[in-house]
């Protein structure tokens, strides 16, 4: 074989190489949200698709529901979702197991007043108009807020819109409030007052989080893949931790968050404040993945009481793993 022939054959032998890794590569569909958060830095970055071989379809949904029913039909084997929704899946039956927290929800979701409406303080709702999307973590918060201010939901007209609906009712003074979070959370702080937030509706019982998820079936024959995905999400999260005032409007990584969600750089640092991100090792504690059977439990009885769902389960152990976890730790 001459050499000319052997650099053709070889540099076939390669190319075809590349087109078998490429037609290998698996394609998954990943739901999540416009939150911007750290890991939205490493999924422009790629960061997601180094760890797992994976080619991934991130798509971005609006609310918890719409979530619901994509993984129901088997469309998407790998979701973030919030503990209301969760909550509300496992009753449903979907078969899907909680890997993992994205992040306890703090000031990220809070009940905003429109300048004007009259709302100055939670003891104001009553007889107002506030929006929320139905079955989202806001409106868990927005339930145990009216509950909190001794109300019945009767006492206020709760409106379900999505986040561009809020935005845009709001401009037209349709709504007098809304509980809801980034972007439109704080497109609409512009013309009013928060009022309350998630993380004092946690403080008088009514805890939310968001969790990362994945189907039951996927998962076993996955595993490896889900926990590379698990150390991806936990290693950008630490990078944030690591020195959160360093993640300012001119950070790199904070651009790279604004390129994929829609938030401006100037606005993330703020939003970034009202999220709490936990440690992957920490949260194989029993504050967290320990505890988030019960709390699951607790977040569909208030569901079922306010009319949410019509039933729930006696045990929600089986629709939370911590093995994803354990195994990042090795």
């Amino acid at each position: 074989m001459t050499g000319k022939l052997r650099k053709i054959v070889l540099t076939t032998t390669a190319a075809l190489s590349m087109c078998v890794a490429a037609a290998q590569a698996e394609t998954l569909t990943i739901a999540t949200f416009s939150d911007p958060t750290p890991m939205n830095a490493a999924r422009a970055q790629k960061e997601f698709e180094k760890a797992t071989g994976w080619t991934i379809d991130w798509r971005v949904f609006d609310s918890g529901t719409d979530v619901i029913a994509a993984m129901a039909s088997g469309d998407v084997k790998v979701a973030e979702l919030g503990s209301s929704p969760l909550a509300i899946a496992a009753t449903q039956g979907v078969d899907l197991k909680m890997f993992m927290l994205s992040y306890a929800i703090g000031d990220s979701e809070s009940l905003i007043a429109r300048n004007g409406s009259g709302i100055e303080s939670l003891a104001d709702i009553k007889g107002k108009r506030i929006a929320v999307p139905v079955g989202s973590t806001a409106h868990f918060s927005l339930m145990g807020a009216i509950a909190h201010a001794g109300l019945q939901p009767t006492d206020v007209t709760v409106m379900t819109m999505k986040p561009d609906q809020i935005a845009a009712a709001w401009t037209q003074e349709a709504i007098d409030a809304a509980f809801i979070w980034p972007p439109a959370q704080t497109e609409i702080l512009k013309t009013g007052k928060r009022i309350v937030s998630a993380k004092e509706t946690a403080e008088w019982g009514y805890p939310t989080f968001n969790a990362w998820t994945v189907d039951s079936t996927f998962l076993a024959s996955h595993e490896k893949e889900v926990v590379a995905f698990a150390k991806a999400m936990d290693a950008a999260n630490m990078a944030y931790l690591k020195d959160p005032a360093a993640w300012t409007p001119d950070n790199e990584q904070v651009k790279a968050i604004a390129s994929v969600t829609g938030a401006t750089a100037e606005q993330i640092p703020e939003i970034l404040n009202g999220y709490t991100f936990i440690p992957l090792k920490d949260q194989l504690s029993d504050a967290w993945l320990g505890s988030a059977p019960n709390s699951l439990k607790a977040t569909a009885d208030f569901l079922k009481s306010v009319g949410r769902i019509d039933a729930v389960a006696d045990d929600y152990s089986k629709f939370v793993t911590t093995a994803v976890a354990e195994e990042a730790q090795k």
